[in-house]
């Protein structure tokens, strides 16, 4: 994948998307209240909340398609009174977005690259180069209507970029795939901030990509930002909050059964180690409740080599061994129920 040669992005860590004081109100329900942040080239943001806490509602406003009531925002060094200009420079995949079926690949690309301006000729160039980076090359030709999900998917991601946005919007990208679709998907998210240097804004409700793909993360809950920063700084603020998030995280451990009264003595006895207890109806089966420091949120893989060693010195037998909850959901649940009550 390689970024078209006549795209002009601002330089990596300048700020794209610039948003003051955002406030929306549908009769006496306040959608949002005061939403401020900013996005920077090259950055992957992920926008989290509720079903109900603006997320919707923000995403209308930044891709001008509904007005606030009150603040503002600039994309690109525009101001949101020329939201014209505004669009030419933002991309957008929606979680619904809908092709002609009777159209091929790159006769979709064709036609929306024309309504920015391009020739036909140049449009298809375009649009061929686009579909060839998202790895659609070889279906170019083919009728949209014969696509799969994972594929339409791609198809909205290169429209989305033919323009070279400076920002662009990804609301669900991954919904519906299988899981190497949703891998591939994750990684043509990579390539936009990557490779062609634009903020993005993802949506999503599967936290682990989020987690996984996005440099910071803001979560909203009834209209209001309640933690923003990077994924480890959210994770920071969370826990150094009042309220009954755990200060650890979850593992659980399958051993033989006759090894259970070993493998909880070791348990108990290793550093990090919360508490660790029998899991109800699963033989052999352990939950181990760890801490870790802010430092160390995600660096994950070193603590729990440190328990698998403890074991294994031992001569316990490890059948299975997997992560519960990832850090983010549990943040989010935390955040969002406290604003909630």
């Amino acid at each position: 994948m390689t970024q078209s040669s006549n795209s002009k992005q601002p330089i990596s860590g300048v700020e794209v998307l610039v948003a003051e004081n955002l406030r929306k109100s549908y009769g006496a329900r306040e959608a949002l209240r005061g939403l401020s942040f900013s996005l920077k080239a090259g950055r992957i943001l992920g926008f989290l909340g509720p079903n109900g806490a603006g997320k919707t509602t923000a995403i209308r406003i930044l891709t001008t398609i509904m007005e606030p009531d009150s603040g503002h925002f600039e994309v690109d060094g525009l101001g949101s009174e020329h939201p014209e200009e505004i669009r030419r420079r933002i991309g957008v995949l929606p979680e619904s977005l809908g092709f002609p079926k009777h159209m091929t690949g790159i006769e979709c690309m064709t036609f929306f690259g024309q309504l920015y301006g391009r020739t036909a000729a140049d449009a298809k160039a375009n649009g061929l180069a686009l579909l060839k980076e998202v790895g659609l090359e070889h279906r170019a030709k083919s009728l949209v209507g014969t696509y799969s999900r994972g594929m339409r998917q791609r198809l909205g991601i290169a429209r989305a970029i033919l323009n070279d946005p400076v920002v662009v919007f990804l609301d669900e990208p991954t919904l519906g795939l299988d899981p190497r679709g949703q891998q591939e998907l994750l990684e043509l998210v990579r390539w936009i901030a990557q490779e062609r240097n634009a903020g993005v804004i993802l949506c999503s409700h599967m936290l682990w990509e989020v987690e996984s793909v996005c440099d910071d993360v803001i979560i909203l809950s009834l209209g209001q930002v309640v933690a923003s920063g990077t994924v480890t700084e959210v994770i920071g603020q969370a826990q150094s909050r009042p309220g009954k998030m755990a200060q650890g995280k979850g593992i659980r451990i399958q051993v033989p059964s006759e090894s259970v009264e070993k493998a909880l003595k070791v348990l108990q006895e290793t550093p990090n180690v919360i508490e660790a207890t029998p899991m109800d109806g699963k033989a052999g089966w352990l939950r181990v409740e760890v801490t870790e420091s802010a430092d160390e949120i995600l660096e994950g893989p070193h603590l729990n080599n440190k328990i698998l060693a403890a074991l294994i010195c031992d001569e316990v037998q490890i059948l299975r061994f997997e992560g519960e909850v990832g850090r983010l959901q549990e943040v989010f649940l935390h955040l969002t129920e406290e604003v909630i009550s």
